[in-house]
């Protein structure tokens, strides 16, 4: 049997490129019509972050990854991932990568962003079952993955764009919405209930919206999704309305 040999690139190699994204990229944020931040990124937390991802700064995925903690989108709805900052993960945090090397074991997908009800957004690396590369949604409404039928390029000029997000977000918001969420910290989300999953839990105008940490948030919302795998067909389940706290 062939012995399998990894190359793994330094993060010199992958950032000192010709034509690096993060000049396009800041180019979309200034031409957004969306309320957008920037968030710092640490000395050296690019270079570390992009050396996990095994991605150059020839892409989006690697601008964002070097040259920025993250952009913080619609008033805080939208949190797009890049190298980390206080209260929000970077992209290596967020997937929990394992360094680069011949042991490391590729990720079944790559978590890029976050909404503030919980929603999560994730690069298809082969284990969601939608399509390789492709950029997926994790939402509170339907607790199932389902594909935007773009990668992760034209899901950040997606989401600084135009339209792309009301239409998007139509069913889970309500009105002012944007002066609930623009006061929260980056590592805070809004748990409602009766959650979106729900018959009952349809209309956002009419739940209860509470402020959690962001991580209990995401917790809650996988394990409501293993009791639901684990149901036998046409049973009744059963929510705890006290998760999270």
């Amino acid at each position: 049997m062939a012995r399998r040999v990894t190359v793994v690139r330094t993060a010199r190699e992958l950032l000192e490129v010709d034509d690096p994204a993060w000049p396009e990229v800041e180019r979309a944020v200034a031409e957004s019509p969306r309320d957008v931040r920037v968030l710092p990124i640490e000395p050296g937390a690019g270079a570390d972050v992009v050396s996990r991802l095994q991605v150059s700064a020839r892409s989006t995925l690697g601008a964002l990854a070097s040259a920025c903690g993250g952009l913080v989108v619609d008033h805080g709805w939208l949190r797009i991932l890049g190298g980390g900052h206080d209260g929000l993960p970077g992209l290596a945090t967020a997937t929990r990568l394992d360094p680069p090397g011949p042991d490391a074991k590729p990720p079944p997908a790559l978590v890029v962003g976050y909404d503030v009800l919980g929603g999560r957004f994730a690069v298809d690396a082969g284990g969601l079952g939608v399509q390789e590369g492709e950029v997926c949604y994790l939402g509170p409404d339907a607790l199932s993955w389902v594909g935007l039928g773009a990668g992760h390029g034209a899901f950040v000029h997606w989401a600084l764009g135009g339209e792309g997000l009301d239409d998007f977000y139509a069913s889970l918001r309500w009105p002012g919405w944007q002066q609930r969420v623009g006061v929260l910290a980056l590592d805070r989300g809004l748990a409602a209930y009766p959650p979106p999953f729900t018959e009952e839990g349809q209309d956002l105008s009419a739940a209860s919206l509470r402020e959690v940490p962001f991580a209990e948030l995401l917790t809650w919302y996988d394990e409501v999704r293993e009791q639901i795998a684990d149901l036998p067909e046409g049973a009744t389940f059963e929510l705890r309305p006290t998760a999270p706290s």
